[in-house]
């Protein structure tokens, strides 16, 4: 694992958690100072009014529910993401197989990964919908606990895929001087503005 990962993470639980502060996800209250204040209404006002189609939607892995486990592990390492959609015929969403998924598989039975993907797949697939606004999103991260959303139209079809990393490179492409972002495989910056 990349020694950047343990700090990414803390800085998305930490980011999380202000953003569910600002939107009243959580019991407790954003310190933010005076100065910070408009940028944060800003964010906030982006959060409420966009859609979800304002985020980087990735291509989701889409499979049918015959697939093996190890065929969708396959499409999943082709697409360099970490789940699969699980849909029926319609491309709408009846499961999720995540890579965490595959970790407790290989750990208990590992001769499963020849057998369907329905029998090992969350029969509770998280969406969010075209429409909803991007605060849908976090909210939908944190009730949910995951990292992956699929997002359906109008008829509950599969359109994209979003979730941590959609949430937060729309926070950093939105709001640059109040995030610092380091690419896997960047060199360090030499000074840190903002938090």
């Amino acid at each position: 694992m990349p020694a950047l990962f343990p700090r990414w993470l803390e800085w998305f639980n930490q980011a999380t958690n202000f953003l569910g502060c600002a939107f009243g996800y959580s019991a407790g209250l954003p310190v933010v100072e005076p100065e910070r204040r408009s940028d944060t209404m800003k964010l906030y006002e982006s959060l409420a009014s966009e859609h979800v189609t304002e985020l980087a939607l990735r291509k989701p892995v889409l499979c049918t529910g015959d697939v093996t486990v190890r065929a969708a592990i396959q499409r999943m390492q082709a697409a360099k993401l970490g789940c699969a959609i699980i849909v029926d015929a319609d491309h709408r969403p009846i499961g999720i197989f995540t890579e965490s998924m595959l970790t407790q598989l290989l750990v208990n039975d590992p001769a499963a990964v020849d057998g369907p993907v329905s029998a090992r797949m969350s029969e509770q697939c998280p969406v969010v919908h075209e429409t909803n606004s991007v605060s849908r999103v976090l909210q939908a991260l944190q009730r949910e606990n995951t990292r992956f959303l699929a997002v359906v139209n109008h008829e509950g079809r599969v359109t994209g895929l979003t979730g941590q990393k959609g949430l937060m490179e729309y926070v950093a492409d939105h709001f640059p001087q109040q995030v610092l972002v380091q690419r896997v495989g960047s060199p360090p910056p030499k000074e840190r503005e903002g938090a």
